[in-house]
This record gives C-alpha cells, sequence and structure tokens, in this order.
C-alpha cells in the first residue's frame, strides 16, 4: 500500500517542486510560497496547498502569499 503525505518537511517540500531546499525556503521567506504548519514543535507544508499552487488554483485564498 502506497501512502501519500499529506505534509512535508522543508527537503521533501523542496523535492516535490524540483528545487534545492535552499531556493525552496528563500520562496517561503520571500512570501510566494505559504510559511509550514508547526505539527507538534515540527515544521511542514501541506503537500496539497502546494499542489494547488502549482496548479494555479490557491492564487485567491491563500493570505500573506506575494503572488507578483
Amino acid at each position: 500500500m502506497r501512502v501519500e503525505p499529506i505534509l512535508a518537511t522543508s527537503k521533501t517540500a523542496a523535492r516535490l517542486l524540483d528545487v534545492s531546499e535552499a531556493e525552496f525556503l528563500a520562496l517561503v521567506n520571500g512570501g510566494q510560497l505559504p510559511k509550514p504548519v508547526d505539527l507538534a514543535g515540527m515544521k511542514r507544508w501541506s503537500v496539497e496547498d502546494l499542489r494547488r499552487i502549482v496548479r494555479g488554483e490557491a492564487a485567491g485564498d491563500m493570505d500573506g502569499i506575494d503572488w507578483s
């Protein structure tokens, strides 16, 4: 049985977007990607949010992201 991740570390999220972890974190810090959620002290990104951004479905409903 294959398990699909719901949340991802910065390393995994970067791999999903085919960028380096440093590039991914720069996009997060620059406001182009969402900040992580805090899960018991662990920083994780929503895989579904990242997919929605890539598909262009999230532009109107994600606060705090600079879409320019």
